[in-house]
């Protein structure tokens, strides 16, 4: 149906193209497109007509693509314009078509890149690190996405992940009465929390749970529970444990084991508590480092002082037999108070005692800095300095950098970008700091636009990672009106990432010279050359050939008809 559809549908509200199918999922197709009105490239999300029937959910699907479109950062898609499109079918039939555009993303879904196995878990945390920060980003903005999952997330070719979707599933799982049919169409039962499968309130632990999902996944390449339909899959999120990911895949280290399962904790309060949380732990693992995490429950002292077996469990009987002993149950003293000796004797030792720890603490103090120095060493800033200063920095702190050069348009080349692990991170002797060092800003050739109508050619800028500049009008005497006589820089040449290209585009004009004085003849060959249609008047009062009047001069449509009046008195 939704096939059909696209191919009808060419235009939507008067001003998005719809262009090849991109991608294809439960809910909704996706084409690439233009947008018509700005000549810029855009993704359309074409929904399945039957989600249009409910009223409930066209109002509730405009409410929450509203929402999404406030949000706007760097790990999330971009959300332009939705709506509804009126499709007469083959049959004759009119259909609804809600329609969502969005920011077009040059990128891979990160199921394509999971089917082909399980990924590197440094790239993995990578990847579920920008997740996560989206988020973040969102929940502080009070939206819940819903549907965290790799069809919802894609990686740029640069490595940029972008999170597509949000509020969006909000509108179309509100309208669906069981988990069989929010399955149909919000995804898979895969990514449910036990909350979703419950059919309880979400709020923004549920979305923490589907990364973790999706982080196990990218680790071992499935889904820690699967089944025959979504309703055996949402009672294994309910009521079984995952294993860790390190059973399907040796090279997960217990610390990353240890933070996805507790992102997939049954209960909320025992799973991270915000995005940001989840994030700074998986990053922590991923640099070989164990995460802190505080007791929930307080340790009670109690138990184990004034002679109470600290094995002994606080409630039980032998512990209430412990701190109840009946005095006849007690040894009898064969003396009533210790010896004088002893008690001074004692007293000595707990001098000698108090004094010693006195002048341990003093030295302490005074060697500290250098002992503190020598275990742990904070990572020295040196972001904005060039590579020989901050390999300097960091080789006079006892530490190891090593040097990665990327692409960037905001430092110059030879500039530190950034390191990792960053400023002030407190690592051990001899530790490896990776300094990413400026190569520049990433260079592109401008594409061939020429002679192409001017939103093509803005089109084809933004795809290979440039912009259009304010338009130039010109005259041209054979391209018509819209149509890109030359641009600057020139196409073929090769420029910073996202620089502006100026366009010089035809007006539809040609400028008539005047020609009065001219040999008849010369003047004729250069009106034809401007494509004009000349024809000539002799002029009886004068004499000599040259040209005594003109039809038309100066700005005039093109290909426009120009009769000179020349000197043919014999």
């Amino acid at each position: 149906m939704t096939e059909g559809v696209a191919q009808t549908v060419r235009l939507l509200a008067g001003r998005y193209q719809v262009g090849d199918l991109i991608g294809r999922g439960g809910m909704a197709d996706v084409h690439v497109g233009t947008d018509s009105r700005l000549g810029r490239r855009v993704a359309i999300k074409l929904l399945k007509p039957t989600l249009a029937t409910d009223p409930a959910f066209r109002s509730r699907f405009r409410r929450e693509a509203q929402e999404a479109a406030k949000m706007a950062h760097p790990t999330i898609v971009r959300i332009f314009d939705a709506g509804e499109e009126t499709v007469v079918e083959d049959d004759g039939a009119e259909v609804q078509v809600p329609f969502i555009i969005m920011e077009f993303v040059d990128g891979r879904l990160l199921k394509d890149m999971i089917a082909e196995g399980p990924l590197d878990p440094a790239e993995a945390v990578r990847i579920i690190s920008q997740v996560l920060t989206a988020l973040e980003y969102s929940h502080r903005a009070g939206v819940v996405h819903r549907d965290v999952k790799p069809g919802n997330i894609m990686v740029t070719s640069n490595g940029q992940v972008k999170v597509m979707d949000f509020g969006i599933a909000r509108a179309i799982s509100d309208s669906s009465a069981s988990i069989a049919e929010t399955s149909t169409i919000v995804g898979t039962a895969q990514y449910f929390s036990p909350e979703q499968a419950r059919g309880e309130a979400v709020d923004a632990r549920t979305d923490l749970y589907s990364t973790g999902i999706v982080l196990f996944e990218m680790l071992t390449g499935r889904a820690p529970f699967t089944g025959d339909n979504p309703v055996a899959v949402a009672y294994q999120h309910v009521n079984q444990q995952a294993l860790p990911p390190s059973a399907a895949n040796p090279r997960v280290s217990p610390a990353l084991d240890a933070v996805v399962l507790r992102a997939m904790a049954k209960d909320r309060f025992e799973r991270f508590q915000t995005a940001g949380e989840f994030r700074i732990d998986a990053e922590t693992a991923a640099q070989g480092a164990i995460p802190a995490r505080k007791s929930t429950k307080p340790a009670d002292f109690n138990a184990t002082l004034f002679g109470v077996n600290p094995n002994a469990v606080v409630g039980t009987e032998a512990t209430f037999r412990q701190l109840n002993v009946d005095q006849n149950d007690r040894i009898p003293r064969t003396q009533n108070r210790p010896p004088v000796a002893w008690i001074w004797g004692g007293v000595v030792v707990m001098i000698a005692m108090i004094v010693a720890v006195v002048l341990w603490t003093l030295s302490l103090t005074e060697q500290s800095t250098s002992y503190t120095q020598n275990v742990a060493i904070p990572v020295p800033t040196v972001v904005g300095t060039t590579w020989e200063e901050g390999s300097a920095a960091i080789t006079d702190d006892k530490l190891v950098s090593v040097r990665v050069d990327e692409a960037s348009a905001e430092f110059p080349a030879g500039v530190i970008v950034r390191t990792k692990p960053e400023a002030g991170v407190t690592v051990s002797p001899d530790q490896e700091i990776t300094v990413y060092v400026s190569s520049g800003a990433e260079t592109v050739k401008v594409p061939q636009i020429v002679n192409k109508d001017q939103a093509a050619a803005a089109a084809d800028l933004v795809a290979a990672g440039l912009t259009a500049g304010e338009p130039t009008p010109a005259y041209s005497a054979s391209l018509k009106a819209g149509i890109v006589v030359s641009s600057v820089p020139a196409p073929g040449e090769s420029v910073p990432q996202g620089t502006a290209v100026a366009l010089t585009v035809s007006n539809g004009l040609v400028q008539i010279p005047d020609v009065a004085g001219q040999d008849v003849g010369a003047a004729t060959t250069a009106l034809t050359a401007m494509q004009l249609t000349v024809s000539t008047d002799p002029d009886r009062a004068c004499s000599g050939g040259k040209v005594s009047a003109q039809s038309l001069k100066g700005d005039a449509p093109q290909k426009s008809a120009v009769t000179i009046k020349y000197c043919a008195k014999p």
